[in-house]
C-alpha cells in the first residue's frame, strides 16, 4: 500500500487513528488546486536513500533589496548593496545573521557533491520570515532544485514568528557604510506611523504568517509534487483507498489544513473531553494552521515533516479579530510540551503514520523544529541548580512526560532543531517504546554542521555529521565590519563604547575558526552576564586552568574578606559577596600564601599522574575555559574534537580533582558571605560546573553513529571520537 492512504474504515478497524479524516471544524472548500511550480525529473528509486538535514539555517539575504529610497544598504564594488546586520548584533546573538548566507550555499554544494538529492529542513530556515529573506531563500532553493535536488521544509518558530502577518516588526541594527546602526521597520510600526526620520520603513521587513509562507514556499514540501508517490496532511480525505495527486493538490490549500486551538488545550473533536477534565469551558478558541505533511518522494522513503509550532491564544486575544498576531504567545518555549495538549490531532496522526510505516515497511524519517526530550545530555536539573534562574534556556527542555507521550505514538526516531545544538538522546519505557532524538545543529553558530541520515535496514539508521569548517566567501563582508569596529573605537558615546568588540575575529582564516571566535565573544559579551552568578562569573573570567586546579586542592581558613590583604596569591575578590562582621579569631591573611603552596604541591601530583605538568594547565586561559564550556553546550562531541587530546585530558583532571564532599558557602540572601573561606565557594560551585561540563562532553554519540532500533541503543561509529569519560 505504498501509494495509498488507508481509508477511515480501515483505520477504525486497525485502531490506528482515533479521529480519522475529521476536520476540527468545517473548512471552506477549495475550487481550484494551488499552483505547483515546475516539477523536477523524478529521482531514481533508491532502497536506502540518504537525506541531508539542515536545521536553523536562519537565512538572511545579505544582498537583498529593501525596496526603499531611504536606505539601500552598503554599496559594494560589484554594484550590489550589502543589507547586513552589525557585527556587534551577531556577537551578542545565539545565531549569526550574515555569514550563514555563505554557509548555507556551502552546505548545499557539499551535499550535492556527495550525491544527496533530498534535503529536509527542521525549521527556522529563515530569519523571521521577512519577504526579503523568504524570497531570497526561495531563489536559492529553486536554483538547486533545477539541478535535481528536492527540499522539504518544516516550520520553525522564526518561520513564522507569529501565526499571522506582523506588519509592525523590524530590526534596530542594520549596518551603514559609516559603521553605524540603522533601524529598519515595517510600515505599520509605531515609529513609521509617526514618521520618525531616523527609521527606514519598508514592508520587506514585515514578518509573514502561515498563509504567505506556504504560498511562497509550497514547492518545497508544503504542497504535493507530481513526482511524489504519496503526499498527505493530518486532514487528508482521499476517495476510497487510492492516492490521487489531484485530490492531494486540492487538499493542500491552507483552508483545508486548519484545526481549532483554545487557550486551555485542543479544540474541535477534543474539546468536550478537555472541558470535562478541566471542569469548565474552554476560552479564546480560534482556527489555526497546521503545515504538517507526509511525503514519499522515492519508493519506500517517507518524510514526515511535523509542524510542532503551538501559538497559544493569550490575554490579548480578540475573538473579533482572531488574526491579530499579538493575540498569540510565541511558539519558542512551547514545543512538544504544548503539542501534546494543544495539537492532539497531530499526535493521533503520527500514531497512524508510524503504524502504517511499520506495516508497509517504509523507511520513516520524522522531523520537526523542536526536540522531543532533554537536549542537555540529561544535565538540565544540574544546570538549573548551578546557574542563574532561566539560564541556558532550560524552559525549552521538554518534560519527561513529553518524551513518554511522543514515544507512545510509535515514532522510533526524530530529528529536531531549535536549540542550535549538536546532540543525541534516547528514551525507553516499560511498554517497549523506544525513541531517539537527533539534534541537528545550526549552520549559523559554532559547530556549524548538517546531518546525513540513511537506513541500513529497517531497524538500523546511520547518522553522519558533516561539519562546515571551510566555507567559500565567508569573509566577504569583513571590510564592512572593520568600518564598524573603527567607528565604535573612535566614538565616545557611552552606548557605542559598550558595543566595542575585539576585531581579532576579522583575522579568522576559516569559517570554523570564525565561528569558534564568535562563540568566545558571545560568551564574553553576553553569556557570562546572563547565565553565571556574580561570584562564579568572577572566578571563570579570572582564573586559568592551573589556578583552578590549585583552588580545587586548597584548604584554608583565610576568608574572602581577607583577600584584599594578600591580593597577589589568587585573582579573586569579595566584590560579589555580602559584607558580614567577622567573628572569632581569624587567621592572618598571609597564611593564604603557605596554604596555596601546599595546594600547588597536591595539584602538581594530580597533573603528573595524568602525564601532564601543572604549568601546562595555565594554557587554558579564562577566555578559553568559559568559551570551551559554552561551545560544548552547543556542539557536544564536536567541541571536544576542536579542543584536542591535551585539552580534553586537562579538563578530565579538573573534573576529578574536587573533594568528594564540598561545603556549601554561607549565604546572606542570594549572596555568599565574605566570611566564607576562599576555597569553599569555588570548590562547591565549580565541582558542579565541571560535573555538568563532563556530562555535556560525555553524552550519547553525536558525530558519526548508528541507531539500533531493535536493540534499543545508539552505537558510536567514530573510533577517534573524544569524550570526558
Amino acid at each position: 500500500m505504498s501509494r495509498f492512504l488507508l481509508s477511515c474504515a480501515s483505520l477504525a478497524t486497525l485502531a490506528l487513528l482515533s479521529a480519522c479524516g475529521s476536520d476540527d471544524h468545517d473548512a471552506p472548500a477549495q475550487t481550484t488546486p494551488p499552483p505547483v511550480q515546475t516539477t523536477p525529473p523524478p529521482p531514481a528509486t533508491a532502497a536506502n536513500t540518504s537525506v541531508a538535514f539542515m536545521s536553523d539555517v536562519h537565512f538572511h539575504n545579505v544582498y537583498g533589496d529593501f525596496k526603499s529610497s531611504q536606505f539601500a544598504g552598503i554599496p559594494t564594488k560589484d554594484g550590489k548593496n550589502a543589507t547586513i546586520r552589525t557585527m556587534y548584533a551577531q556577537l551578542t546573538s545565539t545565531r549569526l545573521f550574515n555569514e550563514n548566507y555563505f554557509a548555507f550555499r556551502a552546505a548545499l554544494d557539499d551535499a550535492y557533491a556527495k550525491g544527496i538529492r533530498h534535503v529536509a529542513f527542521p525549521g527556522d530556515y529563515s530569519d523571521d520570515a521577512q519577504p526579503m529573506n523568504i524570497d531570497g531563500i526561495a531563489e536559492v532553493l529553486k536554483e538547486y532544485q533545477a539541478k535535481g535536488m528536492r527540499f522539504f521544509l518544516a516550520p520553525g518558530n522564526h518561520d513564522p514568528n507569529e501565526p499571522f502577518d506582523d506588519q509592525e516588526a523590524g530590526k534596530n541594527d542594520f549596518l551603514t557604510k559609516d559603521g553605524k546602526e540603522q533601524k529598519v521597520y515595517a510600515t505599520s510600526n509605531a515609529a513609521c506611523v509617526a514618521k520618525d526620520p531616523t527609521v527606514v520603513c519598508t514592508d520587506q521587513l514585515m514578518e509573514q504568517g502561515y498563509e504567505k509562507l506556504m504560498a511562497k514556499l509550497g514547492d518545497f514540501g508544503f504542497n504535493p509534487n507530481k513526482a511524489d508517490l504519496h503526499w498527505e496532511t493530518p486532514f487528508s480525505k482521499y476517495t476510497g483507498n487510492k492516492y490521487s495527486y489531484e485530490e492531494a493538490a486540492a487538499q493542500s490549500a491552507v483552508a483545508k489544513r486548519e484545526y481549532e486551538i483554545c487557550a486551555e488545550g485542543s479544540g474541535g473533536s477534543y474539546k468536550a473531553a478537555g472541558e470535562a477534565k478541566l471542569g469548565k469551558a474552554y476560552t479564546k478558541c480560534a482556527n489555526a494552521v497546521d503545515a504538517s505533511y507526509l511525503v514519499e518522494p522515492v519508493k519506500g522513503l517517507w518524510l514526515l515533516a511535523i509542524d510542532a509550532n503551538v501559538f497559544v491564544p493569550n490575554a490579548k486575544f480578540d475573538p473579533n479579530n482572531p488574526k491579530k498576531f499579538s493575540g498569540y504567545d510565541g511558539a519558542g518555549n512551547a514545543g512538544w510540551n504544548k503539542v501534546l495538549t494543544h495539537k492532539m490531532h497531530l499526535i493521533d496522526w503520527i500514531k497512524s503514520v508510524s503504524a502504517r510505516a511499520k506495516a508497509e515497511g517504509k523507511q520513516l524519517m520524522a522531523y520537526s523544529h523542536y526536540p522531543t526530550m532533554d537536549f542537555y545530555a540529561n544535565q538540565t536539573d544540574a544546570m538549573k541548580a548551578a546557574f542563574k534562574p532561566g539560564a541556558f534556556q532550560t524552559a525549552r527542555v521538554p518534560d519527561a512526560a513529553t518524551a513518554a507521550g511522543v514515544a507512545a505514538t510509535g515514532l522510533r526516531w526524530h530529528v529536531g532543531g531549535h536549540m542550535h545544538f549538536n546532540g543525541t538522546n534516547d528514551y525507553a519505557d516499560a511498554a517497549g517504546n523506544y525513541l531517539v532524538n537527533v539534534q541537528s545543529p545550526s549552520l549559523a553558530v559554532y559547530g556549524a554542521a548538517y546531518k546525513i541520515i540513511s537506513y541500513k535496514d529497517l531497524d538500523t539508521v546511520d547518522v553522519q555529521t558533516v561539519s562546515l569548517n571551510s566555507v567559500s566567501r565567508f569573509n566577504e563582508l569583513f571590510p564592512y565590519y572593520q568600518v564598524e569596529n573603527d567607528y565604535l573605537k573612535g566614538s565616545t558615546v557611552a552606548s557605542d563604547v559598550a558595543k566595542r568588540w575585539d576585531n581579532g575575529i576579522l583575522g579568522s582564516l576559516s569559517y570554523g575558526e570564525f565561528t569558534r571566535t564568535y562563540f568566545g565573544e558571545l560568551s564574553r559579551l553576553r553569556f557570562m552576564d546572563e547565565y553565571w552568578p556574580c561570584e562564579m562569573k568572577e572566578a571563570a573570567m579570572n582564573l586559568n586552568g592551573k589556578q583552578m586546579l590549585i583552588l580545587s586542592q586548597l584548604s584554608t581558613r583565610v576568608t574572602l574578606a581577607q583577600l584584599k590583604d594578600n591580593a597577589s596569591v589568587v585573582p579573586l575578590t569579595a566584590n560579589c559577596a555580602a559584607t558580614v562582621t567577622a567573628t572569632g579569631m581569624p587567621v592572618a591573611a598571609s597564611q593564604l600564601t603557605a596554604d596555596w603552596a601546599d595546594a600547588t604541591a597536591r595539584a602538581e601530583k594530580l597533573a603528573a599522574s595524568a602525564g601532564l605538568t601543572l604549568d601546562s594547565f595555565a594554557k587554558i586561559t579564562p577566555y578559553d575555559f568559559y568559551g570551551d564550556f559554552h561551545r560544548t553546550v552547543y556542539a557536544g562531541e564536536l567541541a571536544l574534537r576542536d579542543m584536542g587530546t591535551e585539552r580534553v585530558s586537562q579538563y578530565k583532571v579538573l573534573m576529578a580533582a574536587f573533594p568528594a564532599t564540598t561545603t556549601a558557602p554561607g549565604m546572606v540572601g542570594d549572596k555568599p558571605s565574605n566570611q566564607n573561606p576562599v576555597n569553599v565557594g569555588f570548590q562547591h560551585q565549580f565541582k558542579q560546573v565541571f560535573a555538568i561540563f563532563k556530562g555535556l562532553g560525555s553524552g550519547k554519540p553525536s558525530d558519526r553513529f548508528t541507531i539500533d532500533l531493535k536493540g534499543k541503543k545508539i552505537n558510536n561509529a567514530n573510533s577517534s571520537s573524544l569524550s570526558f569519560n
